[in-house]
């Protein structure tokens, strides 16, 4: 709910990647919900670049998007994509036509915001998904995940960000430019009660270990815009220093190491300037925050959404 009406809302999001996870695929799912109640059909998440997501099938269906682009397929979802050949771009046979370069390059290029989860995050912002138990791959977050240089054609969202950034002429001098909304979302504790806001990476101890030039993060710290956890958001992009940044990740930071170290004055300071926001600020009650918010609540739903067209694997039946 924080990330629609904080993030998506507040920038017109309508160009965009999610990357693969429980967060992303719970907000695909309260696009038809929360995102009609306020209003943002035809506003926001229009264009995406996207594998044929199963969960997007409520918002296809609920006439929320215009287009996907693919990466790649997903198991289950031919005849539902071949039906829907006014979003995918599907070929004369009735297949999907994806493109894992072509879709690279518009996520790179032309996206308004890469959203998606990772595992660490340190004080500066870095994000990884290798821990000292647990190694994932990058997936498109290390492409898309960036702010590119190179693009030159302008979106609000872009224009906005950028508008945010562009205060600090220490980096950027009186040049107006545009940003990338790079947002990482994160519950404060993984499971086992493993914090997610860490002093150091494991990325760091990976690397020393095998002898790595770098550590393997995921997204660096400079290209992300926003962090959002259960305790709010961190509007990074609003930020003027390093210390200013560190302060705003410590304020959704919640009871882990990091998080301890905030300053109630400070953060109370960030709240009132707009650069930390909690649900109260955004007029959220966190009581509403549960599976009733969601368009479908299990894969039979999904299912009946599709029109039955939605073949989910044999394991995800439990019907």
């Amino acid at each position: 709910m924080m990330a629609l009406k904080g993030i998506y809302a507040e920038y017109e999001v309508q160009r965009l990647n999610h990357g693969i996870g429980f967060f992303t695929a719970a907000i695909e799912l309260m696009l038809p919900t929360y995102g009609n109640e306020l209003g943002l059909k035809g506003k926001i998440c229009k264009n995406w670049a996207l594998n044929p997501h199963p969960t997007m099938i409520p918002a296809i269906e609920d006439g929320w998007v215009e287009s996907i682009h693919c990466f790649g397929g997903e198991l289950g979802m031919e005849d539902y994509v071949a039906a829907r050949s006014d979003i995918f771009f599907v070929g004369p046979d009735g297949t999907l036509r994806s493109n894992r370069c072509y879709s690279q390059t518009a996520g790179h290029y032309a996206m308004d915001m890469f959203i998606g989860g990772t595992l660490q995050i340190d004080r500066y912002g870095n994000s990884s998904t290798a821990t000292a138990n647990r190694v994932a791959g990058f997936g498109g977050a290390p492409n898309m995940g960036c702010d590119p240089k190179g693009r030159r054609h302008s979106s609000r969202a872009w224009l906005k960000c950028g508008m945010e950034l562009g205060s600090r002429e220490d980096l950027i001098g009186n040049m107006p430019r545009g940003k990338r909304l790079v947002v990482q979302m994160q519950e404060t504790f993984k499971e086992k009660m493993d914090p997610a806001f860490v002093e150091e990476l494991d990325a760091w101890k990976l690397a020393r270990n095998a002898n790595l030039d770098l550590p393997p993060v995921m997204i660096y710290g400079d290209d992300i815009t926003h962090v959002v956890t259960e305790v709010g958001i961190a509007y990074l992009s609003r930020t003027s220093t390093i210390e200013e940044r560190m302060d705003a990740i410590r304020a959704v930071a919640g009871y882990t190491e990091i998080g301890l170290e905030a300053d109630d004055r400070k953060t109370q300071e960030l709240r009132e300037r707009g650069i930390v926001k909690y649900p109260e600020d955004l007029d959220i009650d966190i009581n509403r925050a549960n599976r009733s918010m969601l368009a479908a609540k299990n894969v039979k739903q999904l299912v009946e959404w599709s029109g039955g067209l939605y073949n989910p694997p044999s394991r995800f039946r439990n019907w």
